[in-house]
């Protein structure tokens, strides 16, 4: 094996997110889970007569596309927080001074509500304790709150196993912009065939790490094959726990 380091992606990686653990409502057109309904008793409670409840959940919805747009045309990070403000200062454009207090608020019981129904399997965690006895280990996750994302990584029990972690919200970019994975090379000290990128999602963590001129491996979760303009990963799994049998471990 060539390499010398791994870098992780973070959720459906090492740690499970679980959405459908989250309340179910009606957004759009569409029954989503979603933390809503955990968010809107917090602005009632802050702006009592002046929420509209309809009017907000149109809004934002418009405001996620947008963000959406942003994200793939740019290759940039937009936190949870930002898109908040967003939201509220098109809802209530006459209140500036509480909308960052406010949306710093929701996000909290946002994040509050992802980080519960995250967490790590225990083989998974396994596999990363093994695996770090035999390379340098880093992090690299595409998530909109740098707060939170730490603490699912510190969640997992082995967040000091990591010698370098970006979350996307701390740098202001995100998978697959290629900038992104110099970053955590240049923090790693380390030229990117030395890596073997590890991650779910083909285009993030196949591709853009391909192209950065890292060695890959796809999580599958049973999948046949990747996208087609996806370039072959070198190891593909299942599981993040098979992957110290894949390298010979």
């Amino acid at each position: 094996m060539e390499f010398r380091a791994l870098v992780f992606d973070l959720f459906d990686t090492i740690v499970k997110w679980e959405p459908d653990r989250l309340p179910l409502m009606e957004l759009n057109g569409r029954q989503v889970h979603t933390t809503i309904p955990w968010v809107i008793p917090t602005l009632e409670r802050r702006l009592g007569e002046r929420f509209d409840r309809e009017r907000f959940l149109a809004v934002y919805h418009g405001v996620l596309d947008e963000i959406h747009l942003e994200r793939e045309r740019d290759g940039i990070e937009v936190t949870c927080a930002a898109r908040f403000v967003r939201t509220l200062e098109r809802l209530a454009p006459a209140h500036h001074d509480e909308i960052h207090s406010l949306a710093e608020e929701v996000t909290r019981v946002h994040m509050d509500g992802v980080r519960a129904v995250t967490w790590a399997p225990a083989e998974r965690v396994a596999a990363v304790r093994q695996l770090e006895r035999h390379f340098r280990i880093g992090l690299l996750s595409n998530f909109d709150d740098a707060r939170c994302g730490r603490e699912v990584l510190g969640d997992t029990g082995i967040a000091e196993l990591f010698e370098a972690v970006i979350i996307s919200a701390e740098v202001g970019l995100r998978k697959p912009n290629p900038q992104i994975y110099r970053r955590i090379l240049e923090m790693m000290r380390l030229d990117a065939r030395e890596v073997l990128f590890v991650g779910d999602t083909p285009r993030e963590d196949v591709q853009g790490p391909r192209a950065a001129g890292m060695r890959t491996a796809w999580i599958s979760k049973g999948a046949a094959s990747v996208p087609d303009g996806i370039p072959d990963p070198d190891y593909v799994i299942r599981d993040l726990s098979e992957l110290p049998a894949a390298l010979g471990l």
